[in-house]
């Protein structure tokens, strides 16, 4: 449906309605990294959420990230609560497709972080990210603290430099307060998907522009 005409996203009034509770849960630990994959986390972790396009491959990539010890993957950004999959994709929810990164900032850094996010996705591309069309692929950042908004905003403006000097257009992402709008995690079967199934689709893919090391610092 989304090829057919530009993605839009609703209004609250719009919106699915949703449901108070989850129609499914959380499996209990990461089929990689053998932690839990709900909270609460342990003291000393910090929790980031990325959006990216596609959440199969992006979990991945932060996975595979040395001081991160959980990722899920969830909707986030939309007003319909406790959403599925498929209203998701019906683009009637609002949210985009999220990927949850519990991370040790004393062996991984928020701004490292951030660098994978950028360099990991065209974040330019508005409603897509390649061949994925539809507002469940908009590129978000959604912050937990003061100082997590201002690194997101610091890197944005630092990488938005380089890119316009590489020829890309005017980056889309969003960065938004967490605390606005819930995570809902996904369904079992979406957490680590590419774990479960190598040869599956991926879709993640950068503009081959780096973002310059340090400059997420506010």
């Amino acid at each position: 449906m989304f090829l057919s005409r530009t993605p839009v996203l609703p209004t609250p009034e719009q919106a699915l309605r949703g449901r108070p509770e989850p129609e499914f849960g959380v499996p209990e630990r990461h089929t990689v990294l053998g932690t839990p994959l709900a909270g609460p986390y342990p003291a000393g972790l910090e929790v980031a959420d990325f959006a990216l396009g596609c959440f199969w491959g992006a979990e991945r990539k932060f996975w595979q990230t040395d001081g991160v010890w959980t990722t899920l993957v969830g909707y986030q950004g939309g007003y319909t609560p406790n959403p599925a999959y498929e209203e998701v994709c019906s683009g009637l929810t609002g949210h985009t497709e999220v990927v949850r990164v519990v991370f040790d900032p004393s062996k991984v850094s928020y701004e490292s972080l951030l660098k994978l996010f950028w360099e990991s996705h065209n974040p330019t591309q508005g409603f897509r990210q390649g061949n994925d069309v539809g507002t469940q692929y908009r590129s978000a950042i959604h912050t937990h603290t003061p100082e997590q908004a201002a690194s997101a905003e610091s890197s944005r403006t630092a990488y938005q430099r380089v890119l316009t000097g590489a020829g890309h257009a005017t980056i889309t992402t969003e960065i938004l307060p967490a605390a606005d709008r819930p995570f809902y995690p996904a369904e079992a079967y979406h957490q680590q998907y590419l774990d479960k199934n190598p040869a599956g689709y991926c879709g993640i893919g950068g503009t081959g522009v780096s973002c310059p090391i340090g400059v997420a610092r506010a």
